[in-house]
């Protein structure tokens, strides 16, 4: 029974643990606000991604003039920016490109194939954005959808 009331007795595993943690959460805060001073820092060179419209938005195959609008998260159309088009799961004879208007839209002569069997397909837009502007394209864009008749 001595030894359990030695156990008891013994205090030193209470007085080390509370101030280990005390270091351990000033060392943390100090870390997140050299974190977040560094993040707000970056938050001037943030950037808007950009998104494109296809007008019409289905095809069938064979030549087409399609109407590739690109616009900014608040729908407003974006000028001089360049319209890739790339054979997705349809395919293209190579690729096509157009540089945006003032209303942000792009006219492309587009010729989409379906291969044998396929019942549609999809032709994919990336976006080069104007040159010295805060826009990106990284995410993926709204594809034109080509379906068999």
């Amino acid at each position: 029974m001595r030894h359990s009331d030695g156990l008891l007795a013994d205090e030193r595993g209470i007085e080390g643990l509370p101030v280990r943690l005390v270091i351990a959460m000033v060392v943390g805060v100090a870390s997140l606000s050299v974190m977040m001073s560094m993040l707000s820092g970056i938050s001037g060179l943030s950037v808007t991604e950009l998104d494109t419209q296809p007008e019409p938005e289905v095809v069938v195959p064979g030549n087409e003039t399609v109407e590739v609008r690109v616009v900014d998260p608040d729908g407003t159309g974006v000028s001089d920016a360049t319209v890739i088009a790339r054979g997705g799961s349809a395919r293209l004879d190579g690729v096509e490109t157009a540089k945006t208007d003032e209303n942000g839209t792009a006219e492309l002569q587009l010729s989409p194939e379906l291969g044998p069997n396929q019942r549609d397909g999809t032709v994919e837009f990336d976006v080069k954005p104007p040159a010295g502007s805060e826009y990106a394209d990284e995410r993926e864009n709204t594809a034109l959808l080509v379906v068999e008749e």
